[in-house]
């Protein structure tokens, strides 16, 4: 327990107030005063008894005090001397004797004299946690001076040599680095135990504040140590460069820059942004990163070809000749390229053209681009957009991002190194959209001939003229182009080829390029006639040519095995008879030569990105409460064309003489094979009117006629798209007849000739005609005359035919 000393008397003496400045007991220190008031109670003092209060202000920035504004607890000092530096400032000599508390101002002019109240003396019990306490703050007082501060020697001594708490505390707190506030604390507590606590608490957080300094200070300082090296590392390379006259100087490259800008005799405007470019980089510091992305950027520009451009050969004959070469058929699309170089060789005034060559894979529409710029005699280059999703692919990054670079189009122009190349822009129905913007929308302005004469890269960020270059682009399904780029091109349909076709394509062109491919000489393996027709008819059933030449390098490296391995091989010839040993099993037979006549089965016809295909849909009807059902992977439009093909037979059961309510006895079941594969659209109306109607009058269909056509409730035939593809798959399949709106005869002369001649086509209005022709057995219906036939018809006389050589 604590006990107190006599109780102490109050005492009157001047009051100096000091700013962020704290007097412990038993302190020397020296200090200036400059305040009237201050060197007025320091008078006062040295006239009496040399005594005076020594008390902190709670605010700095009162320049005069009052009562308010001092802290309760001070240190009566003594002023051991004084020393004026001026007219009105002195230097201080105080040493502190006791802690003081004020009581109460009892003059503030013209200087400061309280009441003061000295502390009582508060004596505590010696204990083995008070030796505790104070070696705790001797250490922390130890390594805060070894690691932080520089601490005169006899301060550590007195430390170490000091037992009382409450001393300790203050000796401690007067000769270490705090806020006056954290001073004040230990100032203000009057218990000694408490205050070494206290001093405890306020060391051990100033070390781990200290910690984190000292750990910032020598990261910045290995920061500066680094980069003086490497600055020192620098300029000694170009002290070493100077000396072997290798400088690389940024005035020096400005002027090469400045020097080939003005010999490429650029537009004004690009002109004057390149040179000022040139300015800002000469200004640059050795080795700055904005110097090298201004250097490159710089450099790309020039590498543009402004003003180069490939002669264009405008010989039609040629260019025939190099079409024809290289390519089998193909009529309207070398015609319409024929026709360009006519009028590029008729006028100069012509710009840049689009193309755009649509049709199923492999028929050679990327293949046909390049024999086009070779015939023009312009540079080919080649950008693919399939599963491009990003806009600056497009249009290129602002230079100002890092690894930022000019779009695809812009690279293309740089890498055909001519203004006026061929660029094939493959794929472009594959362009996707994300959240980095529409790719397409890009490319509204590049395939303009009106707009992109001054197209403007993003990293280019100059108009460059794209008027020059002929623009070709590729697509499997022109829907899938959005519409104003569709409108920006013209379009070109490429269709499947024909048997006849695929023969002369593969004598002529795939056979000597995968003979050369797989080192085979010609006389070292030969394709018979007959064998090649059954390769196209037995193993490859596609609208292009890409599953015939693979199957045709499969025999080569078959026979290239034997070349190598048998020492007496002369030579091999392919036949119909060693196919199977080369191939294996036939993977596709003639379905129609072995059908019949059924009921509920018609042949509709679909088109597909790939090309067109036969699309049998069945019918079957059963007793039951009148359910419909519809299988086979069937979309929404199909469904709703189904439901219309019913209701339009519903509107006609009696004239086809079937029960009136069939729709509340029957279930009808309608069915799609290939259920795996997705189907929609509404082509297959009139299709599934017949085969509903076949099933409930129990009537067979002739399995030798196909049909497409949308049909409307009331009977109407519309017309539908991809006839040509269709007509190409009822060819390859061996239909006779194929049934189509009247709407779509003018589509007829799309039609390849080999499939007129083959194939009759007739036209139909309503689904009225379309019953007879294909349910010639059916009862009720008077099968009449179409109202308009075309002259296609004609060779109905004429045998399927088996393409021989």
């Amino acid at each position: 327990m604590s006990k107190p000393t006599n109780s102490p008397e109050l005492r009157t003496m001047p009051v100096l107030a000091v700013r962020g400045l704290v007097v412990f007991p038993g302190m020397m220190l020296q200090f200036d005063i400059g305040r009237k008031k201050s060197v007025l109670a320091v008078k006062a003092a040295l006239d009496a008894d040399r005594l005076v209060f020594v008390v902190t202000q709670t605010d700095l920035s009162e320049n005069e005090p009052t009562a308010e504004d001092l802290y309760k607890v001070g240190v009566i000092a003594k002023i051991k001397q004084v020393v004026h530096t001026s007219d009105e400032g002195i230097k201080l000599h105080v040493e502190g004797l006791s802690r003081a508390e004020i009581m109460a101002v009892i003059q503030d002019e013209p200087y400061l004299i309280g009441s003061i109240l000295p502390c009582e003396e508060v004596s505590f019990r010696q204990s083995y946690k008070t030796e505790a306490l104070n070696r705790i703050a001797q250490e922390k007082f130890e390594e805060y001076i070894r690691w932080f501060r520089q601490v005169p020697p006899d301060i550590l001594l007195g430390v170490m040599q000091q037992k009382d708490s409450g001393k300790l505390a203050d000796f401690i707190a007067a000769n270490i680095s705090l806020d006056f506030e954290q001073k004040q604390c230990i100032l203000d507590e009057l218990h000694p135990v408490r205050r070494i606590v206290r001093l405890n608490e306020i060391l051990n957080d100033e070390i781990q504040v200290m910690t984190l300094e000292r750990e910032i200070s020598q990261k910045a300082q290995e920061q500066m140590d680094e980069n003086q090296r490497a600055y020192m590392l620098r300029e000694q390379m170009r002290a070493i460069a100077s000396e072997l006259g290798e400088e690389d100087n940024p005035q020096e490259e400005s002027d090469e820059l400045r020097a080939k800008i003005e010999a490429l005799q650029l537009p004004q405007v690009a002109r004057e942004k390149l040179l000022k470019e040139c300015d800002r980089f000469a200004k640059m510091p050795y080795g700055s990163h904005e110097g090298s992305v201004m250097r490159v950027y710089l450099e790309t520009c020039i590498e543009l070809p402004w003003n180069t451009a490939s002669p264009e050969r405008l010989d039609l004959a040629r260019a025939e000749k190099i079409l024809n070469r290289d390519h089998y058929g193909m009529q309207k699309v070398k015609e319409r390229f024929l026709e360009t170089l006519a009028v590029r060789k008729l006028s100069d005034q012509a710009t840049g053209q689009i193309i755009c060559l649509v049709g199923p894979p492999g028929v050679g529409k990327t293949s046909i681009a390049k024999s086009i710029a070779e015939a023009t005699g312009r540079k080919y280059v080649r950008v693919s957009l399939g599963g491009v999703r990003d806009e600056a692919d497009i249009m290129g990054h602002r230079k100002t991002y890092v690894g930022s670079m000019p779009g695809r189009i812009m690279a293309a122009v740089k890498q055909a190194g001519t203004n006026n190349p061929l660029i094939l822009l493959d794929e472009i129905d594959k362009l996707g959209q994300s959240f980095k913007g529409d790719p397409s929308a890009s490319l509204l302005e590049v395939l303009d001939p009106e707009q992109n004469s001054a197209f403007q890269d993003h990293y280019i960020d100059l108009p460059f003229d794209l008027s020059h270059v002929l623009f070709v682009t590729t697509a499997n399904d022109a829907s899938a182009i959005p519409g104003p780029l569709y409108d920006r091109m013209d379009v070109i349909t490429l269709g499947s080829y024909t048997h006849d076709e695929k023969f002369h394509i593969a004598s002529k062109y795939l056979i000597p390029k995968q003979l050369k491919k797989h080192g085979i000489k010609a006389a070292q393996l030969k394709f018979t006639p007959n064998a090649l027709h059954a390769i196209i008819e037995n193993y490859t059933r596609e609208a292009g040519v890409r599953t015939l030449e693979r199957t045709i390098g499969s025999i080569c490296r078959k026979i290239a095995k034997r070349i190598v391995s048998e020492e007496e091989f002369k030579t091999y010839s392919v036949k119909i008879s060693n196919l199977e040993e080369l191939l294996g099993p036939k993977k596709f037979t003639k379905d129609n030569a072995d059908k019949q006549d059924e009921i509920g089965l018609v042949n509709g016809l679909a088109w597909t990105s790939v090309g067109g295909e036969m699309l049998p849909i069945e019918v079957a009807v059963m007793e039951g409460t009148g359910k419909i059902q519809l299988t086979g992977s069937l979309g929404d439009v199909m469904k709703e064309s189904a439901s219309a093909a019913l209701t339009c037979i519903r509107t006609r059961a009696d004239r086809l003489g079937i029960e009136s309510d069939f729709y509340t006895k029957k279930d009808i079941h309608i069915h799609a094979p290939e259920g795996a594969v997705p189907k929609d659209g509404p082509s297959a109306g009139i299709a599934m009117a017949t085969a509903i109607t076949s099933a409930l009058c129990k009537a067979p269909i002739l399995h030798s006629v196909a049909m497409t056509g949308e049909i409307t409730l009331q009977g109407r035939v519309l017309p539908i798209g991809g006839l040509r593809e269709k007509s190409m798959a009822a060819y390859r399949s061996g239909i006779k007849t194929v049934i189509i709106p009247q709407q779509n005869v003018p589509d007829l002369a799309e039609v390849d000739q080999v499939v007129k001649d083959h194939v009759q086509f007739v036209p139909v209005r309503r689904i009225d005609e379309v019953l007879p022709l294909a349910i010639p057995s059916l009862v009720g219906l008077q099968s009449r005359e179409p109202e308009s036939k075309i002259h296609v018809e004609q060779p109905q006389q004429r045998p399927v035919p088996v393409l021989r050589q």
